[in-house]
């Protein structure tokens, strides 16, 4: 078998490739074992008919279909590994030659991995990314731990307010009508949270416990009921009980509770420090994909559709994923997660495209720089994810080992691009963001006064 290719253009390369008579003989007797059974010959039970008699009967064309198909499965792919071709679709196939006792010659036209020009990637300009940990920030924290340690307290001296916790019965009825699902006993609500029908917790305020009220809603024009949309509905509400939330005291007794420090001050300065290492994580990752952004963004390829549409769909099929674990699940469910997933991948393209030109040029930089990872290094990182697992000392080698069997390939590829973009970052120059310039005051008068002349007009 030779090959060849004859020419290519953009992202499509034709190639050319032989079979030999030797390959096609092959290829013929292995068509013969597929289809005799399903041929009868007079005098032959099914299956038994000799191939040299089945061709005389109907022809040596008979089994040249079924051939052409295993000698393309078999010289195709050796023609791409001797070309050395990264293709990324199934090709176009042609017989050109095809003569008694000459070798086949076929063509193909196949879409490869498109070639990447890239720009200049070391010393380049990035704006940087600074966020500083502030006294106001170590605050709302501590005012979070404070929420996430409040307690409930039963009220009973005065009516409803805006932030209280609910028990409650209610029965909704739209006219004469009580409705489906508007009925519940016993049912929590917070004011103030919007978890109900725009209007319905407002109507509580003010009210006291034991208290029966008429409250008066309209509902949504997208609620999620058809027969309710616009419809306007009359609940009836028994007040059982009113709580309120009550938050502890930040001082050193809430220090002690809440953490394994003895005063507040200790208990500011741990909350300061963990504040400051999200930081430093979120700078470096913004840092990076700045870098990255900027690199990829800079990069010429001509990225191929199919990349595109499998990217998409990828990116649907992670949608999909996320609502079916949030527990949306089931046939119920299906049309209402197939139109999000629908729309979703409408607007997903800008997002595919830079996706696939960032791997393809990652992947070129890989290459370029000749970035490598050790055995070591892999099984490193390999043990660090066994680890993870909680695996029991004795078994931790061989599930290491079976971590590295089974995605050996993948840990390299994710240690190269970690090396690639520690490099990438060291060599970028990271400069103060600009900041937006101040519109003179005189600017500004004139800027909010242009519209109303013009309204005036």
């Amino acid at each position: 078998m030779s090959s060849k290719i004859l020419k290519k253009e953009k992202n499509i390369v034709s190639l050319e490739f032989t079979v030999t008579q030797d390959e096609f003989e092959a290829a013929v007797n292995k068509a013969y074992l597929k289809v005799k059974n399903s041929i009868n010959v007079q005098g032959f039970r099914r299956g038994k008919a000799p191939r040299h008699i089945i061709e005389k009967k109907y022809g040596k064309s008979i089994f040249y279909d079924d051939a052409l198909d295993f000698a393309v499965q078999e010289a195709y792919p050796k023609a791409v590994a001797e070309l050395k071709l990264d293709i990324i679709d199934s090709p176009a196939i042609n017989v050109e030659k095809f003569e008694e006792g000459e070798d086949l010659v076929i063509t193909a036209d196949v879409e490869v991995m498109p070639e990447v020009e890239l720009p200049q990637y070391k010393g380049i300009e990035v704006a940087k990314t600074e966020i500083k940990v502030t006294d106001e920030d170590v605050e709302a924290e501590l005012k979070a731990i404070q929420e996430k340690n409040s307690r409930l307290v039963e009220v009973s001296d005065r009516p409803v307010q805006k932030g209280d916790f609910l028990t409650i019965d209610y029965a909704g009825f739209v006219g004469e009508e009580q409705f489906e699902g508007g009925t519940a006993e016993n049912q929590s609500i917070e004011i103030g949270s919007g978890s109900f029908i725009p209007g319905f917790e407002d109507q509580l305020i003010g009210k006291s416990e034991g208290e029966e009220v008429m409250v008066n809603v309209t509902f949504p024009e997208d609620y999620n009921a058809e027969d309710l949309k616009g419809r306007d509905a009359v609940f009836n509400v028994k007040i059982h009980e009113i709580k309120t939330k009550e938050l502890p005291e930040i001082d050193d007794e809430f220090a002690k509770d809440v953490s394994e420090f003895d005063t507040l001050e200790e208990l500011k300065a741990d909350t300061r420090k963990v504040l400051e290492q999200k930081a430093a994580d979120s700078v470096k990752i913004s840092n990076d994909n700045n870098v990255i952004t900027k690199i990829v963004n800079d990069a010429k390829v001509e990225i191929p559709e199919v990349l595109i549409q499998r990217e998409i769909d990828y990116l649907g099929r992670n949608y999909e994923q996320q609502f079916r674990q949030q527990g949306f699940n089931g046939k119920e469910y299906d049309e209402l997660i197939n139109n999000f997933v629908k729309q979703y991948k409408e607007g997903a393209r800008n997002q595919a495209e830079f996706n696939v030109k960032a791997e393809l040029v990652l992947e070129e930089l890989v290459k370029k720089e000749e970035i490598k990872v050790t055995n070591e290094e892999i099984k490193e990182e390999a043990n660090k994810a066994a680890e993870s697992y909680n695996v029991e000392e004795d078994r931790l080698e061989a599930f290491t080992d079976s971590i590295i069997q089974a995605n050996g390939k993948y840990i390299e590829e994710t240690l190269q691009r970690r090396k690639l973009i520690d490099m990438l970052v060291e060599n970028a120059v990271f400069v103060d963001a600009p900041e937006a310039p101040e519109i003179p005051a005189e600017s500004e008068e004139k800027a909010s006064e242009e519209p109303a002349r013009e309204d005036k007009e």
